[in-house]
């Protein structure tokens, strides 16, 4: 190992540690403010029983930038200071429209102004040269951009309705995302990103685990959301389209078929709901943490997938391994819709 991977091992360590030890810190010193201000009742479309505080999101994100800051100080990411700014302003914009969503609902609207705002800032910071399908007109890709990027803020405040849910999804893809920069297949802006992710995450999932003490809440779930996306962007922009399609590959198949339902049957989309695959395995009979095991299960076997097609970059490893992939997130979400038997 040379002396520049030796560096930027310490580095990736000092990252990840630091950020598990801020979020869990600020959720310690901040629990009896969440307590206070921002309880989760129980409701019909609730999958908890009873009154539980939310909003340790406020501590993931802030140790995630904090850390990812820090990091990217410490080493040489390639990432212009403007796509840093971008990409944290619109993380923290998103936050604090999360908070208030927690502590007073908004009205679905000026919620979604917020969330195509803070998306269209971190693609307008985006290098001119920045493509992924160079054969798109560039108008045309940063509108298909901007609609995906608020698909996935929005995807993962979705999925976040049990305990652990969104543990079982950032801990795989975030460490996959690192796992593919050791192999050229992440820019090292990603893989800092990935790793205080991932850090700021651990530290909170303690107190996620069930039965839950704490929620992340939207003023978490909507940046984490942000942060997520832009990591597959950043790999799709590094010629790893594969990868950026497989490490998300189950949140985007439940949500995205769910919505699809949900449109047919001409509801409200915007309304709170328990159609997802794994909110009905709930009603199916399988317990939280079966769910939970069985989505980060599946989740380290597509992160494995996406890391093949960085190690064998051919475009027939790449069609096979999403083929794969996709095949598994099948079996996972008819496996949920059966029940259990």
């Amino acid at each position: 190992m040379g002396d520049a991977a030796a560096e930027m091992w310490k580095a990736l360590i000092f990252v990840l540690a630091l950020a598990a030890a801020v979020s869990a810190g600020l959720i310690v010193a901040l629990r009896p403010a969440f307590a206070r201000y921002a309880m989760a009742r129980p409701n019909a479309r609730s999958s908890h029983t009873r009154p539980t505080p939310q909003g340790g999101g406020i501590a993931v994100v802030a140790a995630t930038l904090f850390a990812a800051w820090l990091g990217a100080a410490l080493t040489n990411t390639g990432l212009a200071p403007i796509e840093w700014l971008a990409l944290s302003g619109a993380a923290i914009v998103l936050a604090l429209t999360g908070a208030v969503d927690d502590i007073r609902r908004l009205h679905p609207a000026p919620r979604l102004l917020v969330q195509i705002l803070a998306v269209g800032l971190v693609i307008a910071a985006l290098p001119d040269d920045f493509a992924i399908l160079p054969q798109l007109p560039r108008p045309i890709e940063r509108a298909l951009l901007l609609l995906g990027g608020v698909w996935f803020v929005n995807l993962v405040n979705f999925m976040d309705g049990i305990d652990w849910m969104t543990v079982a999804e950032v801990v795989p893809v975030t460490a996959g995302v690192a796992l593919l920069g050791l192999v050229d297949g992440a820019p090292s802006s990603a893989v800092i990103v990935a790793v205080a992710l991932l850090g700021a995450i651990i530290g909170f999932a303690p107190f996620n685990r069930p039965v839950a003490r704490l929620f992340l809440g939207d003023v978490g779930s909507l940046p984490i959301g942000l942060l997520l996306g832009w990591l597959m962007l950043m790999l799709a922009g590094h010629d790893n389209l594969a990868a950026a399609i497989l490490l998300p590959l189950y949140y985007l198949a439940d949500a995205t078929i769910t919505l699809a339902r949900r449109l047919v049957r001409r509801e409200a989309v915007w309304e709170a709901h328990r159609t997802h695959f794994y909110q009905r395995a709930t009603n199916g009979g399988f317990s939280v943490e079966e769910i939970v095991v069985r989505v980060f299960v599946v989740n380290l076997a597509l992160a494995g997938l996406a890391l093949i097609t960085a190690i064998e970059p051919d475009p027939r490893v790449d069609l096979a391994t999403v083929a794969l992939g996709g095949a598994l997130v099948a079996w996972l979400l008819l496996t949920f819709q059966r029940g259990k038997r």
